[in-house]
């Protein structure tokens, strides 16, 4: 028996509400770089563990910190004068009965690849490596010793899940999608990647500031600039325009790109980049300063404090369920009727199996109808995820899951 509780959510949805405030950091921002590379690095290791010894082994690589580097901006194309630092840190297991791994060697392949991948203008050169990566300590390794189908916790750790997103959350998070896809790219080079979308929503009023650098490669002068990002706010302002009929929602829109610009002020009163990403010369970053594990960081919500990417997939309970929580509400909003939204709440006991926690609470706002009339429905949904963590884990472990 697990302990799983359902109960009413003593408030309004979201969209009911008359303030939202909700941010999301584009791929290129220094907090998502950061996150992204170390994930993927705990993917990379994983798949080696696995491949190697047939199974995934200690490891948590959620320690990073990107600093800034330095740059020359230049009309027509500056260049990088010191490169920027990555320094990726935490634990890893190294050896296995005499047999090494090249975890340092992982971490650096992941990252260079990662880069080459995501940033167009980031090149090798660019970035510098400082790979912090040590041994576990005895008692954490030994839970991946202890075998068995599922591990025990790591920590005590707690976590909350959230479904649907409201329209607020999904505009916020489809726009710098738009904004960083590959076709916008083609269409508009000189948009960096490095793009932060903040947007409050005050009753039917909705509001949006974009920052985005534009790359000094593309730009001629002080006047050229304003004439590009004047185009790249009218592509916006449709894209928003589209996204609103589409989705049927009525509100009063406002839309603001690079607040900061001031006319007359050259290189200094504009928002250009080098590489794309403000980590050149402006930003440091770090794990866990991004966005949450569904997309985006919802201030009106209740947020889990752990920072998941990185983490192992298997014991760690900051990562299995920091995203299990918002799948598990994500299948009770779709599958049980009647249910507006759904917040659902895990507690791991250190050492427990992570298919039993000490707490599994889903808190439920209806559309109409009591909690009661649902409540097994929404036991059982907890129950069959609870049930079925180990493949979870598994799709954790390969990467199948976005975390930022």
């Amino acid at each position: 028996m697990r302990n799983i509780s359902v109960e009413e959510f003593r408030a309004s949805c979201a969209a009911a509400q008359n303030l939202e405030i909700v941010e999301r950091k584009g791929k290129g921002h220094p907090d998502s770089i950061c996150d992204a590379v170390m994930d993927r690095i705990s993917v990379n290791l994983s798949g080696e563990y696995l491949q190697r010894f047939g199974t995934i082994l200690h490891h948590n690589t959620d320690k990073c910190l990107l600093v800034a580097g330095e740059t020359a901006g230049i009309f027509g194309g500056g260049m990088v004068v010191n490169p920027m630092l990555l320094v990726i840190g935490d634990r890893a297991t190294f050896e296995v009965e005499g047999e090494e791994i090249d975890v340092c060697g992982i971490a650096i392949d992941t990252a260079t690849g990662w880069f080459d991948e995501n940033l167009r203008f980031v090149k090798p050169e660019h970035v510098d490596y400082q790979v912090e990566l040590k041994p576990g300590s005895s008692e954490l390794t030994d839970i991946f010793r202890r075998g068995g189908e599922l591990l025990g916790a790591n920590d005590t750790s707690a976590a909350v899940g959230y479904a649907p997103l409201s329209f607020t959350e999904r505009m916020v998070m489809d726009t710098e999608k738009y904004l960083n896809s590959a076709g916008f790219k083609e269409k508009y080079p000189e948009s960096g990647e490095d793009i932060k979308v903040m947007g409050v929503r005050r009753g039917k009023n909705f509001d949006m500031t974009v920052a985005m650098p534009l790359i000094d490669t593309f730009v001629e002068s002080e006047e050229h600039y304003f004439r590009m990002k004047d185009d790249l706010l009218d592509a916006m302002q449709v894209y928003m325009a589209d996204y609103l009929e589409e989705k049927e929602v009525s509100v009063n829109t406002s839309l603001k790109l690079n607040n900061l610009d001031v006319p007359g002020r050259g290189l200094e009163g504009i928002y250009t980049s080098v590489t794309g990403t403000s980590a050149e010369d402006a930003d440091c970053g770090q794990v866990g300063r991004g966005n949450r594990v569904n997309g985006i960081i919802s201030l009106t919500r209740p947020a889990s404090s752990e920072a998941a990417a990185g983490k192992n997939p298997v014991s760690h309970v900051g990562k299995i369920y920091n995203i299990l929580s918002h799948r598990i509400a994500d299948r009770i909003h779709t599958n049980v009727p009647d249910v507006e939204e759904a917040y659902v709440w895990l507690l791991s006991d250190i050492g427990v199996p992570i298919d039993q926690p000490k707490v599994a609470a889903a808190q439920l706002v209806m559309k109409k109808g009591a909690v009661e009339s649902v409540r097994e429905e929404v036991t059982e949904v907890i129950d069959t995820e609870l049930e079925n963590i180990r493949q979870f884990t598994m799709e954790l472990a390969r990467g199948m899951i976005s975390l930022y």
